[in-house]
């Protein structure tokens, strides 16, 4: 059984696969902050910008592997296109195993995922996108892009460089000092050139 916050269809608003239509599933839960605000404080990760406690959000609830992916394919709206799914939280390896990566695939169903790299994934996933966080241990150190929220303290995304991705991504963080945070972005992008520049552009454009 998953706990799943929500599931919907999408564009893919960050990173390499922009603009992409993708299934959203969103975990339940996460190892580097609770989802509660009164815990936010003293969170590993204290930035984060979504959602992900309970299972109260569109098309939330627990699922069996079976079910989920029917949700799934009621949701793709591409029928020309091979359906493909994006595994997020929170943290969705806590929850996403190798049953359930499985039965997508046998599904013929491309999945990417999205994590804090803190957790090795089942086998099978198509798509790795690991975005690190200060002050933890991280054990996936190789996929498809690697994306660090900038700036972040007691984060240096040079240290990450040797890491086997193929890309390598700076996103601005959303907080009040958005502007300053881009302006910081861009700088080190132009300074580091095997660094490009990752835009929330679902936020810019106001999808979800």
């Amino acid at each position: 059984m998953y706990r799943i916050k929500e599931i919907y269809f999408t564009q893919q608003g960050e990173g390499a696969n922009t603009g992409k239509d993708f299934v959203f599933i969103r975990f339940s839960g996460c190892n580097l902050w609770s989802g509660k605000e009164s815990n936010r404080a003293s969170a590993i990760c204290k930035f984060c910008d979504t959602d992900f406690y309970g299972t109260d959000g569109v098309n939330g609830g627990v699922y069996q592997a079976d079910k989920l992916i029917e949700k799934v394919k009621s949701l793709w709206l591409s029928k020309e296109q091979k359906i493909s799914v994006v595994l997020t939280g929170g943290e969705p390896l806590l929850q996403a195993d190798q049953n359930l990566i499985d039965t997508l695939k046998s599904n013929n169903i491309f999945i990417a995922i999205e994590t804090n790299g803190t957790l090795l994934p089942p086998q099978g996933i198509d798509w790795i996108c690991m975005s690190p966080k200060a002050n933890t241990d991280i054990k996936l150190r190789r996929g498809n892009e690697l994306k660090i929220v900038f700036p972040q303290e007691d984060i240096d995304p040079l240290d990450f460089s040797h890491y086997e991705y193929d890309y390598f991504f700076i996103q601005p963080m959303d907080s009040n000092n958005l502007d300053q945070n881009i302006n910081q972005s861009v700088s080190f992008c132009r300074k580091h050139p095997s660094w490009e520049l990752s835009l929330q552009t679902h936020k810019i454009l106001g999808i979800r």
